[in-house]
Parts: C-alpha cells; structure tokens; sequence
C-alpha cells in the first residue's frame, strides 16, 4: 500500500479555475432565443472556450460567448455560438440522445454544492431538443455526461442569426437542488460541441491527463439571497388499452386501464420527497432475455422511469438492483409447470408481474455535503387462479409475499473528490418468508493532487427465515488515476455466504480474488493518432470456501483513436491453466475444469458523422485441446436518411464447441454435465423518425435464436475431470424470441405527453423444431407462423407545478 501516505484530504492545486459573477435579474427573461430582452445587457461574459478534443489545450475554433442570470425562480442561460450558420448541423434526435448524431449542441453544468463530485447537465441541440442528466462520482464522466435517465421539466429556445445561433435556457429551481445559504458559489462549466469538425470545447479546461470530470469546472460565484417558492408538482396520468396473448390454441384478452401519480416536493431547497402512487410501466421495452446456459443469474436492464431518475445516491454502493422492486412472482413458474404437467388443470389467472403499490425516495444534501437518502416501496401479494377441468373448482395460489423494500444512504463528500458512504438496505416480507438485511460501508480518497486513489468498502449480509446465515464482501483498491502513467491494485473477497440479492444483485460469490491494470494514455494527438493508449490487466482468482485455485488471466490491448475520426481496439488473452469452475456444478465444494484457451479480438467504430456508419466486434478463442472451439462475430449499421430519419441494424453471432453446462443429478446425487455445441443469433433493427424536437416514433425489433446441440454427458471426478456417462436422448434446444416495441410520444408541453405504444411478441409456448429448420433464415421464417401477442396502449400524463397552479 505505497499510496497511503499520498492520501491527504484536500482540494486539488491544479491552475486556478475561471469564474463569473451571477447576476440577480429584476425582471426575468422572456425565452424565445433572442437574447434581447434588457436583463442580458448588464450580466458579465463567459467566453474564451478551450478545446478538449481533437486537439486539448488549443483554442476553441468558434467563439463562444455565455451570460447568466438568476432570480428567486430560476437560473437563466443566455450562449451567442459564432459560427456560419449554414454549417451547423441540424439532425433531429430523441431527448437524451444527441450523442453520435449530427447535431451541434451546447451544455450548462452546475455544481450546485461545489463539492467537486455531483451535479447536473443541461443541454440543448442546435434544433432545440433537450437532454438533461445528474452527474456523480458512479455515473460516468466528461465523455457520457452522467447519468441520462434523469429528467427534469425546465425552458429552452434556439434561434439561427446570420453569424451563428443563439440559446435561451431556463432552469427552475424545483429541477435543482442547492444548500440554504444567504450567499452561494456554485461550480459552473460550460459545453461546445461542433459536429463538422468532432470538436468538444470548454469554458474552463476539462484536462483528459486529470481523473475525473466535476472537479475541474469553473466557478459561478455570488448567488445571493435565493428564495425560491414551494417546489411542489403533480405528474397525474392515465393510460389504456387491449392485450392480446395467445394461449392454449385461443388468444386470452386483456384489457388494461390504470391511473395514478407521480408527487414531488421540495421539503426545502436541499432536500427533495418523490412518490409514485400506483405507478404503471407497461410503456417500457422489452427485456433483452436469452437462453442463459449459464450458472450465473441474467442482469437487465432498468426502463421504468421512477426507478431510473435522481437514484445516483441510491445507486453508489451499488447495492440496489431496482428490477428486484415489482419483479416477476417467484410462484409463477410453479403454477405454469403444474399446468402444463397436468391435463386437468387450467390457469384462468397467473400474473407473471407484481403489482406495485407505491414507492417513495426522499434524497437531497446539507450545506455540510451529507447526502441523505431513503428509499420505500410496497409491493403487493400476488396470487395466482387455477381452475379444475373437470369440476370448475378454482383454487388461489401464493405466487408473491406482500414485501417491503427500504434503503438508507449517508453520503458524505469530503475535501477534493474524496468520499464515504454508508448504505443499508432492508427486505421485509409478510409472514415466514425470508427477510434479508446489508450494510455497505465505501470509502474513496485521493491525494491533494488528484493523482492517487485509494478506495476501500465492506458489506456485511444477513438473511433471515427458516435457514438463516450471514455473509461479508471486501475491497481494497489503490493506483494512480491522472496521468499518462496508470494503474491499480485490487483485492476483492466475497465470502460463500454473502448474499446481497434480495434489493442488490451479485452474479457470485464466494471469492478471494487479485487483480491489477497498468495503463499508458496518450492524450494529444500525433502523427496518425487523435490520442491511444495500451493497456495490461491481470486477474488471479481463488475461491474463498474451500480456499482454492480458479483461474487466472492477462489481456494485453490497445485502443487508438485516429486521425480521420475512426477507433479500433485490439487484444490479446490467455487463460494459460484450466480454470476450475466452482460454479456450474451448483455443488459447494466441488468443480469441473475448464481447458485454458488464449483469445485475440478487434473490435471498431467509423466515424459517426457520415451518413452510413458502421461498427463490428470479432473474437476468436483457441483451446489447448482438440474438438475444442469459439468464436463471437458481430457487426452493424446505421444509415442515416435525413435529418428526421435514421435506421440502425445489428447482428451478433456466438458459438461455442463443446461447452460445458450443468444437465441436473444422479439419483444419489451426484451432479451431470453436458458437453454442448452452442450457437446464438441476435439481430436487433432499430429506427426513430423525429417528426418535430418534440414528436417522435421509435421502434425496436429483435430476434434471438439460440441452438444448443448435446453431445455427450458426464460425471465429474473430485479433481475436476469428466467421467463419461449414457446419454440423454431428447435434450437439444431451438429457442427463439421475438419482440418488436414501437412508441410514438409527442411531448405537447413542458413535462406533459402523451405516448402510443404497440408491442408485438412470440408466444412464450411457442416451440420451432430445430430439426426441420435448422438454418437461421428459416428458423427465422417459421417466427411469423407461429402466435403472436399483440399489446396497443394510450398513455396520458400531465405535469403541473403548484406555483402555476397558484397563480391560475
């Protein structure tokens, strides 16, 4: 640990950043992108912009010239971006996703408690549509901008001038959150994109050679004497519509209509209480699922927007897998192979999601930096209705437990970027049913100079019930994070019975791993190169119970970015031992071996401003024994029609010789294992048409096939090796799923819209035989032929903020 003594919390002494003074507007700006109202006259200039990228340092090629104002209402941003206007790009895009499109744009970020790690992004594209996010020590940094899930109801207005275009922005106070002080310096940077030329400028230097994005902005200084009125604000929708599932030969009909609310208020103007009450998330896309051979739970992604807005204190000890909230009954798949194994028996009613109730957070900051955040929901009991073919007799089943979920966040940020962070979630269900509780306790330092980092957490789990135990995770990490020259040490111990899964979620456990990275950046361009680097990581695994050897790996990769706006990334790896595999027998103690295999990849990007785009992904793995192979090929394209139309195809095909798999137990016991040839396709069409910056129709189509052919089975030695076996007729696989997702969302005013959405999928009983059509086009045929589930939905959601409401 040759780091620690390095570990003095205090600011960073880097140069000295820019500021400007706030000015306090008597009378508020009208925004229409004009820029002529009198408050702009007065208010001082943010200009001298520096470039990030291509080229860090230089100056920017544009001038750019920012006002800012503020009152007891809302900050107001008024940027003058010199340029010909006939060269600004122009492409429509969905809100939040200006990235890879042809626009040009311009960002305000606001450090609200100038503690050098949070804060918020404003962005508005040279067509007026907006993207706003929550910036964070865990939700990215200068090149993603935070966490975009986040939403806020604020003002802007664009306008074209001879001599380039102007932005008009008003952020009120209730999307911001601030300390209660008489006078306030916030930390302020400023954001130029120019598509033409890829270039990315600041107002106050964004350093690529210093870790970390919040800390290098520059300062917005004396704010005074805010009163901002009662943040208070309804989001009341309603929403309706028909089902269509197929179903025993027929088609079952649903029809769906919900109502309910979304409340936020601002107890003050640090703190922030959203509830969600009977919340409806039907109008979400579909789940990525697969056919998952392996032993290792499927993460998915979050799509439901409470879930995914202003949880980045929630999130940080990354504890909360928020999918766990309203999740699918663990009694589902129970009464439906009941069902199917027996003839008599009818399923009139098995939901396969649990209802929400209702579900708080209250979150905010204090003057002193403690983050504070609590988290609840409520979820229903579920039940499911079986009939009797031949009496009629229904009789309700328990599928899900009444439940109540809680999280509990201290955060307090420290000098410089440094931080800790208790976090406790809680699961309480009705009745006997298991209960489970984790604390989490994350501490990350850095030196005075921002070069150095320690980082260090421990988690302690407890489940209680019939079979109660206890578990812990450790970490230890330090490196040097700025600078050409990086790198880190990491140890990282789950012990076999730590279990975090009830609100969190953990792929395994049971580990005592070492790990390691050393890095070399180049962030300045060069002859060929925009900026490189090269990388070396090690891992060095061993199980924690019984403690023992795993695995061990090294890749070796660079990434270069070149100088006509493409990026490639090359590897090379090696597994030089086999590992033992602790995991895929589902038996403590015992493993099977894996043969030690070396892999190269390459995997790039073509430059994203040219109207056909494309991407591809190869690796190909050789094993040190015969018969032995795999492989991962994908690739894909995006053309874009105009500036309202882009279409966006992908295709990844994997495939594995001989893959190992667990295949169920001997009477005495005794696990199975197939040896498989495994091959999934997964193609995704992807399109948007921007009829307006704020009406839009999205649509996703995917189709995943995945066809796994036994070879052989076997037992398993004490030392790993297979023992053969007869072989199990009838166990091949031919699964395929379909969904296409299309939504059409007007936006008709500030935080209000209204959302048509059609969902289309292969009934979950459907079964293709992969022996008649074994070729992926006519696999992919038989798709249409077989039921589908239809679902059109209308939803209408109308936001309304109480001080309008007051004045009304």
């Amino acid at each position: 640990m040759i780091f620690i003594p390095f570990l003095l919390l205090q600011v960073a002494a880097s140069s000295q950043p820019k500021s400007i003074v706030a000015t306090k507007a008597e009378q508020a700006p009208k925004i229409d992108g004009e820029l002529d109202d009198p408050a702009w006259q007065n208010a001082e200039v943010a200009s001298d912009f520096i470039q990030n990228f291509p080229h860090y340092g230089a100056a920017a090629w544009s001038k750019t010239q920012v006002k800012i104002l503020y009152d007891n209402n809302a900050i107001y941003i008024g940027a003058y971006l010199y340029d010909d206007p006939t060269l600004v790009y122009k492409q429509l895009s969905a809100r939040d996703e200006e990235q890879e499109k042809n626009v040009d744009y311009f960002a305000v970020f606001l450090d609200t408690y100038d503690d050098k790690q949070n804060g918020f992004q404003f962005l508005v594209t040279s067509m007026n549509v907006q993207t706003d996010a929550r910036l964070g020590p865990n939700l990215g940094d200068e090149s993603s901008f935070g966490d975009k899930t986040w939403d806020a109801v604020w003002e802007s207005q664009i306008s074209m001038k001879q001599d380039g275009w102007t932005v008009e922005m008003k952020i009120p106070y209730l999307s911001l959150r601030f300390a209660k002080s008489a006078r306030q310096d916030w930390g302020l940077q400023l954001l130029r994109a120019t598509k033409r030329n890829n270039e990315i400028s600041y107002w106050n230097g964004v350093d690529p050679n210093v870790n970390g994005f919040v800390n290098q902005f520059g300062k917005l200084r004396n704010l005074q004497n805010i009163h901002p009125p009662l943040r208070l604000s309804f989001s009341p929708y309603l929403t309706g519509g028909v089902r269509l599932t197929p179903e025993n030969g027929g088609t079952r009909t649903e029809w769906l209509r919900n109502g309910g609310m979304d409340v936020k208020y601002g107890i003050n103007e640090s703190f922030t209480l959203d509830a969600t009450v009977i919340p409806d998330f039907g109008q979400v896309v579909s789940d990525d699922v697969i056919n998952n051979l392996s032993p290792y739970e499927v993460r998915f992604e979050e799509h439901r927007p409470f879930f995914t807005e202003g949880m980045e204190l929630f999130n940080k000890s990354g504890l909360f897998y928020s999918r766990r909230v309203g999740a699918m009954p663990k009694g589902y798949f129970p009464v439906k192979r009941m069902a199917d194994n027996d003839p008599n028996t009818d399923i009139v009613k098995n939901p396969n999601v649990t209802q929400l109730y209702n579900a708080i957070k209250f979150s905010g900051r204090t003057e002193k930096k403690l983050g504070i955040g609590v988290f609840n929901a409520v979820t229903a009991p579920m039940h499911a209705t079986v009939r009797d073919v031949n009496t009629g007799e229904e009789t309700k089943i328990p599928t899900e437990p009444l439940t109540n979920y809680n999280i509990v966040v201290l955060d307090q940020a420290l000098k410089g970027r440094s931080y800790i962070t208790f976090t406790n979630t809680n699961v309480i269900r009705e009745a006997a049913a298991r209960d489970a509780n984790v604390s989490a306790l994350d501490v990350s330092l850095y030196d005075k100079s921002n070069t150095y980092n320690f980082k260090g957490s421990g988690r302690y789990s407890s489940i209680f019930g019939k079979l109660p135990y206890d578990g812990f995770n450790t970490l230890l990490r330090a490196g040097k994070v700025s600078g050409k020259i990086q790198y880190f040490l990491q140890n990282v111990i789950k012990s076999d019975k730590y279990d975090p899964n009830d609100l969190g979620y953990l792929a395994y456990n049971n580990e005592n791993s070492y790990s390691g990275e050393f890095s070399y950046n180049q962030f300045t361009p060069g002859k060929f190169f925009i900026n490189y680097n090269y990388k070396l990581t090690f891992r060095y695994f061993r199980v924690y119970n019984p403690n023992a050897f795993a695995d061990f790996h090294a890749v070796a990769s660079t990434y270069w970015y070149f100088k006509n706006f493409w990026d490639a990334e090359l590897s090379l790896g090696s597994f030089p031992n086999d590992q033992h595999d602790y995991f895929v027998l589902n038996t403590p103690g015992r493993f099977v071996r894996r043969p030690a295999y070396s892999f190269a990849s390459i995997e790039g990007r073509t430059d994203d401003r040219k109207q056909l785009f494309f991407h591809y992904q190869f690796l190909i793995g050789k094993f040190n024994v015969p018969d032995k192979n795999y492989h991962i090929a994908g690739g894909g394209v995006r053309y874009r029609f105009s500036n309202k139309l882009s279409l966006d195809l992908s295709t990844t095909h994997e495939a594995e010789k001989n893959y190992i798999i667990y295949a169920g137990r001997e009477v005495n016991g005794e696990p199975i294992v197939a040896f498989v040839n495994f091959t999934d396709i997964t193609s995704v069409l992807s399109g948007i048409y921007n009829f307006t910056p704020r009406i839009n129709l999205t649509m996703r189509t995917r189709y995943y096939r995945s066809r796994v052919l036994y070879n052989s089975f076997a037992n398993v030695t004490k030392d790993g090796y297979p023992i053969p076996r007869s072989f199990i007729p009838n166990q091949d696989e031919n699964v395929n799923i379909f969904n296409l997702d299309a939504f059409l969302t007007w936006d008709f005013r500030l935080g209000s819209r209204v959302i048509l959405g059609y969902k289309n999928w292969l009934g979950d009983d459907e079964v293709i035989n992969g022996a008649i059509y074994k070729t992926y086009f006519s696999n992919f045929g038989q798709v249409f032929n077989q039921p589908h589930g239809n679902e059109f939905t209308l939803k209408f959601i109308y936001f309304l903020d109480y001080n309008q409401l007051k004045k009304k």
